[in-house]
């Protein structure tokens, strides 16, 4: 299977409204990071450039997060903290929730502000700055 099959995939298996908002956010991505790698990755799909996680979404209990690996430094009232580094997330539980400026803002910041954490193992814990901080 390519990298986009293996998301249409998890795209397909979603219901109803989640299937929805998984199509927009893949569609959307995909048109403001054309030249990421995606692919599953830790059973859900994550976009990459050059080896640097950036932005990928999951199917949670309560609906769908589409999480930003450094969104925490965009400074976004709209997306909320993350776990123990940088990253930042929005939820969704309906398609109308999805608010394609705000989305293509976070893509283009989550492009020009990148926290390294393809070298986050190596660094044994430790998360640098990579670009735009």
């Amino acid at each position: 299977m390519t990298a986009s099959s293996d998301i249409q995939a998890y795209n397909d298996s979603q219901q109803n409204e989640e299937r929805s908002i998984c199509s927009v956010l893949y569609q959307e991505i995909n048109k403001s990071l054309p030249e990421a790698e995606s692919k599953i990755w830790h059973g859900h799909p994550v976009w990459f450039l050059d080896g640097n996680p950036i932005v990928g979404y999951s199917k949670l209990k309560g609906g769908i997060r589409l999480l930003f690996w450094s969104g925490q430094s965009f400074e976004e009232p709209n997306l909320s903290a993350e776990g123990s580094f940088k990253a930042a997330e929005a939820r969704y539980t309906a398609i109308r929730q999805i608010h394609t400026d705000d989305l293509e803002r976070w893509l283009k910041k989550g492009r020009n502000i990148q926290w390294d954490y393809k070298n986050i193992v190596k660094r044994k814990g430790s998360l640098e700055p990579l670009k735009g901080l």
